[in-house]
């Protein structure tokens, strides 16, 4: 796994606080925080994000259901609405995004791990070894 997968999950799985996870976001260039959030936002898809898991993503992320993003991620479509919010373009905005793409992610992988991986399975991303914490 690259080094953004491994910091997306890490996340995800609450292994590493969300104040370094917003730090390493905001030491990318803009063009770099596009591409994280795109990636992140396939990686949603790839964890089969429902547009159900909005409201309890929102409740983790810790926005209020009126920022852009939580609004959008309750609009239907949950791909059409990632992209969206993966394509935010003010600094806040992208900041806002990332936490709540974190968050569905985190809440779609859950499930996913409780059906289908409780007994063990072959997702490097849900083996990652312990990191220290700060």
């Amino acid at each position: 796994m690259n080094e953004w997968a491994v910091m997306f999950n890490e996340l995800a799985q609450e292994r590493r606080p969300m104040t370094q996870g917003i730090a390493w976001f905001d030491s990318l260039l803009a063009e770099e925080q596009v591409a994280a959030l795109r990636l992140l936002s396939h990686y949603c898809v790839q964890a089969r994000a429902t547009s159900a898991d909005g409201p309890a993503a929102i409740r983790r992320a810790g926005l209020r259901a009126t920022h852009t993003p939580a609004v959008l991620i309750t609009r239907g479509r949950i791909n059409e609405q990632l992209g969206k919010i993966a394509g935010l373009a003010p600094l806040d905005e992208r900041r806002k995004a990332f936490r709540l793409l974190i968050s569905v992610l985190a809440v779609a992988d859950g499930r996913r791990r409780q059906r289908f991986c409780s007994d063990g399975c072959g997702h490097e991303w849900h083996r990652l070894p312990l990191t220290e914490r700060s």
